[in-house]
């Protein structure tokens, strides 16, 4: 019997909890330590990649904790729980810097905090993402659940990346991350309520890690696509951390235009963010009738496509005066990454299947691992990238919000956020094209022979 919808999409709803934490780690902590705390711009580059890469580390193991785990609730949803807390408790700390505090002392306080909310964040993704190999074998309802996934994300992204600035700009980061906790907590706790009932597997894995590993590593597909997933990732993830110096320096407002002052209300940040948001939220059902029209790999490969015009467009109108065009651009670039969203995250659970029905073992919280793995070393390693050609660019810090930046530096940040994503996302399709399709042919050749 298949899902009922209340489960489909109260599963999808913890991912708005999850996605408002990816949103701030990266859009607002560069940003906070160097225009809030004055930390010189290469040195805050190596705090959050080096918390990010710390959070690498603890990726397989919470995955093979996890199906290790055995209790009345499942494998997965004790994790989920406990982890919604730490990770709000991290994020209201990591914005506490205490007044007066110098350098080192704000470096430190900002590292500990992050670190602690990182470790909740796996607790709670790792198992999250396994329990869609577990709720269901079928390629089309995952389809399904993907796409209420991402539109409870993009509501994550517009708390994140338009509510949280704007409330940070009013009362202060660490007030606005007190405001939005309880909508991190109440999304996460209420998916593991609806979904109380939904199928799940209670048996934990007999295997030990260095076997699990191997043997999640062994399905040729899966890891090439996890690859390309990390490479879609970095482009997105590049993008997003240079918005907030974007927003400052890139994208102007005149006063003179249609949402003039909507921007003055929100800020141009958040403005950008929700046209991104409902560009993203437009663009769901969408990908997934086109997945079920040209297959999830064409669809995936159309949507990286047009993502490429859309940055490409975006050099072409930068810097700009007229945040209504902006936001109209902004839109079509959500629509283009709802396929970056939505589309490999149905893609790898069919991937699980491959290893369960060849072997038997039920280690989805390792493929969780393995596969967020790609997704967080590009995460943890943009911001420093962003970082590194900025600084070499000569960008100033501050401890004001905004200052002079040179010619150079301002280009090399519009190049950083438009021509750089756009050939890396040019990487992944080629990889996904003339790799990842020729090794899916050859795992359906070997399971047809078995």
């Amino acid at each position: 019997m298949g899902l009922s919808l209340g489960q489909k999409a109260g599963w999808g709803l913890a991912d708005m909890g999850i996605v408002v934490f990816v949103i701030v780690k990266q859009l607002l902590v560069l940003a906070y330590l160097t225009s809030y705390l004055g930390v010189p711009i290469d040195i805050a580059g190596l705090v959050t990649t080096g918390v990010l890469v710390f959070d690498i580390i603890t990726d397989p193991i919470v995955g093979y904790i996890s199906d290790k785990t055995q209790s009345r609730w499942g494998r997965r949803a004790p994790w989920m729980f406990i982890g919604a807390l730490l990770m709000v408790g991290g994020i209201i700390g990591l914005f506490s810097v205490p007044s007066g505090a110098n350098t080192t002392i704000a470096i430190a306080w900002v590292t500990g905090f992050f670190g602690l909310a990182t470790i909740g964040f796996t607790m709670v993704a790792i198992p999250y993402g396994a329990t869609a190999g577990e709720m269901t074998q079928n390629p089309q309802e995952r389809s399904v659940m993907t796409g209420w996934r991402m539109g409870f994300a993009s509501v994550g992204i517009l708390v994140g990346g338009a509510l949280i600035p704007k409330l940070a700009s009013d009362m202060g980061h660490a007030m606005a991350a007190v405001y939005v906790s309880p909508l991190i907590v109440g999304a996460i706790w209420l998916s593991l309520f609806f979904t109380r009932k939904a199928p799940r597997i209670h048996q934990p894995s007999s295997m030990g890690f260095v076997a699990i590993v191997k043997l999640v590593l062994s399905n040729r597909s899966f890891s090439i696509l996890t690859v390309s997933y990390g490479i879609m990732t970095f482009a997105v993830a590049l993008i997003t951390a240079g918005l907030p110096f974007a927003a400052l320096y890139l994208i102007m407002d005149n006063g003179m235009t249609m949402l003039s002052g909507a921007a003055g209300a929100l800020t141009v940040l958040s403005l950008m963010f929700a046209a991104f948001v409902v560009g993203s939220i437009l663009s769901q059902a969408v990908w997934v009738l086109v997945s079920a029209k040209l297959g999830k790999l064409g669809a995936l490969v159309l949507g990286l496509s047009l993502y490429i015009l859309l940055l490409l467009a975006l050099h072409q109108v930068m810097p700009s005066v007229n945040v209504t065009t902006m936001a109209g651009m902004f839109v079509l670039a959500g629509m283009a990454n709802g396929a970056y969203q939505q589309i490999p995250w149905a893609m790898y659970p069919d991937l699980m299947d491959i290893t369960r029905q060849k072997t038997g073992q039920a280690i989805e919280g390792a493929f969780s691992a393995i596969w967020l793995f790609g997704q967080k070393v590009a995460n943890a390693f943009a911001p420093m990238c962003l970082a590194l050609i900025l600084g070499a660019n000569g960008w100033q810090e501050t401890t004001q919000g905004k200052v002079d930046q040179s010619d150079a530096a301002v280009t090399a940040l519009q190049a950083s956020i438009t021509l750089i994503p756009a050939a890396v996302l040019l990487l992944a399709i080629v990889t996904l094209v003339f790799v990842y399709r020729p090794s899916l042919g050859r795992a359906a050749m070997d399971n047809s022979s078995d």
